[in-house]
């Protein structure tokens, strides 16, 4: 039996399980983890009930389950995610007071935007991120500014991999998705407008390393309506700028670049 033919092993379906919580799903039933798994359901059963002995899981009163608190004090341990979002919250939280508009940072990962920190209040317009979700880079502001400078090689991949459609207005085709990542290059800032969600516009910046390298984008989300986005510029620019440079003065840029 090759290694490609035998069963999982017991900490591989362990990590199925905790992986199926990834897409998103605040609540899952039993049915649902071990579908996205790939276990059989008695598998699963036994498995899902340990880890939530163990405190990984919780199982809700309703039979469904959410991660558990202790799974959640661990993976807040990871180093590099923990320290860029420490460093980023005070410029994070200086550009939600000048502006009352979401403020989210995001990460590189796996193809994917990653969500690290998201600040909100009462004026903000509901959005459909939220902190460690994962969004695509061609439909997101921080995605396009994350893609612009990750390379044409990853661009290449995601173009190949089909450009989903999230609303009329995602851009769809690759041409034009190469036109607009180079007008990021240029510029130094991307903005979307209803292209992730209807009735949103972002306006987002790169914050960089030690070494010049693009180790994360910042910004901002508001209504379409009446949105200036002229205006949110600047403050967007000015934080990342900063960041940048707290970033630089902790760290090479290595360091922030070993994302899941």
């Amino acid at each position: 039996m090759t290694s490609a033919e035998r069963p999982p092993s017991v900490a591989g379906k362990v990590m199925a399980i905790l992986e199926s919580f990834a897409p998103g799903g605040v609540r899952l039933t039993l049915t649902e983890i071990c579908a996205r798994a790939g276990l059989p359901l008695a598998t699963g059963h036994r498995l899902v009930r340990e880890l939530a002995g163990g405190g990984f899981l919780e199982r809700l009163s309703d039979g469904s389950y959410r991660i558990g608190t202790r799974l959640w004090r661990v993976g807040a341990q990871a180093s590099a995610a923990t320290t860029l979002r420490e460093l980023a919250l005070p410029y994070m939280e200086e550009l939600y007071a000048a502006t009352h508009e979401n403020v989210q940072l995001a990460v590189l990962s796996g193809g994917k935007a990653l969500y690290l920190e998201r600040l909100r209040g009462p004026r903000s317009v509901p959005i459909v991120t939220r902190v460690a979700a994962e969004l695509p880079l061609h439909a997101t502001g921080v995605g396009k500014v994350l893609l612009a400078f990750a390379g044409e090689e990853l661009a290449e991949e995601v173009i190949d991999g089909g450009l989903a459609s999230y609303t009329p207005h995602t851009v769809t085709d690759g041409g034009r998705l190469r036109a607009c990542l180079a007008d990021v290059r240029r510029s130094g800032y991307a903005v979307t407008r209803e292209e992730m969600s209807l009735g949103t516009c972002s306006v987002a910046a790169p914050v960089r390393g030690a070494a010049g390298d693009v180790v994360a984008a910042l910004s901002l989300v508001t209504r379409r309506s009446g949105a200036d986005l002229r205006r949110l510029v600047p403050a967007v620019l000015a934080a990342a700028t900063a960041l940048s440079r707290d970033v630089d003065a902790h760290s090479g840029s290595a360091e922030w670049k070993n994302w899941a």
